[in-house]
C-alpha cells in the first residue's frame, strides 16, 4: 500500500501538469473560445440583453405585470388587475432577431430587430465585450385622443447593448438608448429623448440566478410626473423555459413606456410584481445516425 500511495503521489503531479501543458497548447492555436450564457434570455428583465435567439429558434414569451402594490387589500395588493405582453422571436441565423409583440396596455404593437456585432471571446480572437445592436418600432392603437393619426401614436427605439462576463457568476451590460416619440403625451417634452440602462446578473445556482436593471432618463427631456424605470428579478432556468419572477416600478414592457413613461415610484410603494415566461422551439433538422 505504501508503494501504491507513492507512485500515485508521482502520478497525479504529471497529470496535473500535462493538463496545463495542453491548455496552454490550445491557447497557443488558432482556436476561439465564446464566451456564452452572458445572460439566459433575451431580456434581462425588461430591457433587450445582447443574446440573441439560436438559428432556427422560435421563442414564444409570456410577459406579465399587475397593477400596484399599494393598492392595498381592496385590490388585493394589485393582484385583482393587470397587463400582458405577447411576443415572438425568431433566430434567422445565430447573430441576427427579428420579432414582434402585443401588449394589452395601450393596445401597443412592437416590431423589432437585433444583431450581434461582436462576442466575447479569448484564444485567437481576444474580444472583452458582447455588442449587440437593436432597433424598434412600436405603435399605440389604443386611440383615446380623437383625430389623433397612427403617425402620432408611433415611437422608434435605437440602442447599442454592450456586456461583458467577467466570470461565471456575473455580468453586467450598459445599454445607450435613443427614443424617438412622434407625439409625446406631454407637450413640452422633448420628442427625442436620450438614455442609458444597466443590468446585471448574478448567479446563485447552476439554475437560478438575481438580475437588477435600472434605465437612467438625462435631465429636462420628460415631465417631472415620470420616474426612472428599476426592477429586480429571480430567474429559474429549467430546461427549454426560463422563467422570472420581478419587482418593477414599470406598468409598460416596451422601451417607450418603461423607459420614457414610467410615472410609478418605490418610495410611494408602486410597485408591480410580475413575471415572464420564456419558451424556445426548435426547428433544427436533426442529423440522422447512419447505421
Amino acid at each position: 500500500m505504501k508503494k501504491i500511495y507513492f507512485l500515485l503521489l508521482l502520478i497525479v503531479p504529471l497529470i496535473s501538469q500535462a493538463q496545463e501543458d495542453l491548455m496552454a497548447m490550445l491557447s497557443d492555436s488558432n482556436e476561439v473560445f465564446i464566451k456564452s450564457g452572458t445572460f439566459k434570455a433575451s431580456r434581462i428583465i425588461n430591457g433587450h440583453s445582447v443574446e440573441t435567439v439560436g438559428k432556427n429558434n422560435l421563442d414564444f414569451i409570456i410577459s406579465h405585470r399587475f397593477d400596484r402594490i399599494n393598492r392595498g387589500f381592496d385590490d388585493f395588493f394589485g393582484l385583482d388587475a393587470a397587463t400582458n405582453r405577447l411576443g415572438l422571436e425568431y433566430g434567422v441565423n445565430d447573430r441576427l432577431t427579428l420579432g414582434m409583440g402585443r401588449s394589452s396596455f395601450q393596445k401597443l404593437y412592437d416590431f423589432f430587430g437585433k444583431y450581434r456585432l461582436l462576442r466575447q471571446s479569448t484564444g485567437a480572437s481576444n474580444m472583452p465585450i458582447s455588442l449587440t445592436v437593436f432597433t424598434n418600432y412600436s405603435l399605440i392603437t389604443q386611440n383615446s385622443t380623437p383625430n389623433i393619426s397612427a403617425y402620432d401614436r408611433s415611437s422608434y427605439t435605437n440602442q447599442l447593448l454592450i456586456a461583458r462576463k467577467f466570470n461565471e457568476a456575473f455580468s453586467l451590460q450598459i445599454s445607450p438608448t435613443i427614443i424617438h416619440r412622434n407625439r409625446p403625451d406631454f407637450i413640452n417634452d422633448s420628442k427625442t429623448i436620450l438614455a442609458t440602462g444597466i443590468g446585471g446578473r448574478m448567479k446563485i445556482t447552476k439554475r437560478t440566478s438575481i438580475n437588477g436593471e435600472y434605465n437612467y432618463v438625462f435631465p429636462n427631456q420628460i415631465d417631472d410626473n415620470y420616474t426612472n424605470n428599476l426592477s429586480f428579478s429571480f430567474d429559474l432556468e429549467t430546461g427549454g423555459h426560463v422563467f422570472q419572477l420581478l419587482l418593477t416600478n414599470s406598468f409598460g414592457m416596451t422601451e417607450r413606456q418603461f423607459i420614457t413613461e414610467t410615472n410609478g415610484s418605490w418610495g410611494s410603494g408602486d410597485i408591480h410584481f410580475g413575471f415572464n415566461i420564456s419558451r424556445t422551439f426548435s426547428f433544427e433538422k436533426r442529423k440522422k445516425n447512419n447505421l
